[in-house]
């Protein structure tokens, strides 16, 4: 079972851009496609940790601000010749607002 939790409307966050919602344990970057699916992943690259929130979008994978490592926002999987994951997060959309499930 997860726990649903509003985070914000989904006008709120620019498409192609991402929005940062910290918790007690981790930062996760909330991102909008053009499609406006939303993704959400640990702000973290598995490289060097680099805020994934700054980097850039295209499509469904994130490129790393520090040392542009691409990271799948689907499974977290850094792709091409690197390796190493970082943790995703489900979300859904009802009603224009965005909700994540922290399991």
């Amino acid at each position: 079972m997860s726990n649903w939790l509003e985070i914000t409307s989904l006008d709120s966050i620019p498409v192609l851009g991402s929005r940062v919602v910290e918790t007690d344990t981790v930062n996760i970057a909330i991102f909008r496609g053009k499609d406006d699916n939303v993704y959400a992943i640990k702000d973290a690259c598995p490289h060097k940790q680099g805020p994934l929130s700054q980097g850039i979008m295209h499509g469904d994978s994130v490129t790393c601000p520090l040392h542009n490592w691409k990271i799948s926002l689907k499974s977290g999987e850094a792709l091409g010749a690197d390796e190493g994951c970082t943790n995703v997060y489900d979300t859904k959309i009802e009603d224009g607002k965005v909700f994540l499930s922290l399991k």
